[in-house]
């Protein structure tokens, strides 16, 4: 492994346990377990979950790094040239489920991606961003995930925030549902203009910066009073988050091609949910508002 893929490694872990003792903190009851794994083709990772907390249903942070002499058919879709190299693949995800309806879902990812092959020009990447899923949308709890976004990529150019929010809009869309899975906020990969150093200062605010961005958030709404109701539409709302998980999501798609470990990959997934043939919310209802978050728009 190179000395970039060194250094990514080393803010990575350190990244991973900065956020988990947030997450604790922020919980106050549950702690996380750790399962550490190998892979059988090389590397391995640390599988971090929080289950069963005061605030949080399931929350995971997973660490992994791994390694191999075959690039999986998803890394190469778009640099066919590569199809047959070696890989090497670090970074940290994270998926936080809360129990409360009222505190959104939400997701963040940063990795750096290195691959080579005989003949071909060694390539490397930096890759991630946060999403927020919302069940009962409050438009202060968006601007303010918004304006940190956009905060943390002002140094790093004008148009920086207006693309990646973008490219987060277009990527976290089901099409087949028409509608965006939460209420976006940064999506960026294949990163590597300006050269590693730029490159990964940036990944590294995106990282620090999710803390910043989820938790005033959590505080405002972890406890927030809730019945029957709210804990029906959030479990018939979380089956959008599996529905893109499963069919859409390329991390999930490159972690079982790759021959990751099945459970760090799928922990993504909420621990409860539910679905119901052609649901529709009652017009003018709490429920139904969430449409209108579902659409991009500006949010700072």
């Amino acid at each position: 492994m190179s000395q970039q893929a060194d250094r990514a490694e080393l803010f990575l872990r350190e990244l991973q346990d900065r956020i988990c003792q947030a997450i604790e903190q922020l919980d106050g009851s549950a702690r996380f377990e750790e399962d550490a794994w190998t892979r059988a083709a090389g590397g391995g990772g640390r599988t971090r979950v929080l289950r069963d907390g005061a605030v949080f249903e399931q929350a995971g942070v997973n660490f992994s790094r791994v390694y191999g002499n075959q690039l999986p058919p998803s890394a190469t879709a778009h640099r066919p040239e590569l199809a047959g190299g070696s890989f090497v693949a670090t970074g940290v995800s994270l998926v936080l489920h809360p129990r409360n309806p009222y505190l959104p879902t939400t997701h963040a990812n940063v990795r750096y991606f290195e691959a080579s092959k005989e003949g071909v020009e060694p390539v490397w990447w930096f890759g991630g961003g946060f999403d927020l899923t919302p069940f009962y949308p409050f438009e202060d709890d968006v601007r303010h995930w918004h304006q940190v976004a956009q905060n943390l990529c002002a140094p790093y150019g004008a148009d920086v925030y207006t693309r990646y929010k973008k490219w987060c809009d277009e990527y976290f869309y089901l099409k087949h549902r028409s509608e965006t899975r939460g209420v976006g906020g940064l999506f960026y990969d294949d990163l590597n203009e300006g050269g590693f150093d730029r490159c990964f200062a940036f990944t590294r605010d995106v990282g620090q910066g999710f803390l910043d961005a989820y938790l005033p958030i959590a505080e405002r709404r972890k406890d927030t009073p809730y019945g029957e109701r709210e804990r029906e539409f959030q479990l018939y709302r979380r089956g959008r988050y599996v529905e893109f998980n499963l069919v859409y999501d390329r991390g999930t798609l490159f972690g079982l091609q790759s021959g990751g470990r099945t459970e760090s990959i799928l922990m993504s997934l909420p621990p409860r949910v539910r679905f119901e043939y052609a649901y529709e919310p009652e017009a003018g209802s709490a429920e139904a508002r969430l449409a209108d978050y579902l659409k991009p728009r500006d949010w700072v």
